[in-house]
């Protein structure tokens, strides 16, 4: 299974970021094989509709399931639409979160904001 997560960095060592559509990087990680990609968010220079674009590249990128501590109605929607999951993370510690991920400890993220829409 691929999952994704808005992260601050490139690396292993960094910290989940708390804007979806505004992060710079996602993690996609294979949870098979535990293969990591980071993809750069081209949707984070967005004037607008960044959220509804980010969620698209991750959908594109054919992934499962995503994590994150927040996320807009519109990334939600699209998230939705492709049947992908949206779990909360616990805190912003990468490597935690993963292991929360595969041992079945986070829950699926409920409260979706309506997004900080005209805020660039």
């Amino acid at each position: 299974m691929k999952i994704a997560i808005p992260v601050d960095n490139n690396s292993m060592e960094t910290g989940i970021c708390m804007s979806f559509g505004r992060t710079l990087w996602f993690l996609i990680y294979d949870t098979v094989t535990e293969e990591k990609n980071f993809i750069n968010n081209s949707a984070s220079a967005s004037q607008g509709g960044a959220g509804i674009k980010a969620a698209q590249t991750l959908v594109d990128n054919k992934i499962e399931a995503a994590l994150m501590p927040r996320c807009g109605q519109n990334a939600a929607d699209v998230f939705n639409a492709a049947n992908i999951k949206i779990y909360k993370t616990k805190n912003l510690v990468l490597n935690e979160n993963i292991k929360a991920f595969l041992d079945g400890e986070l829950p699926l993220l409920e409260e979706i904001h309506e997004g900080f829409h005209k805020h660039s």
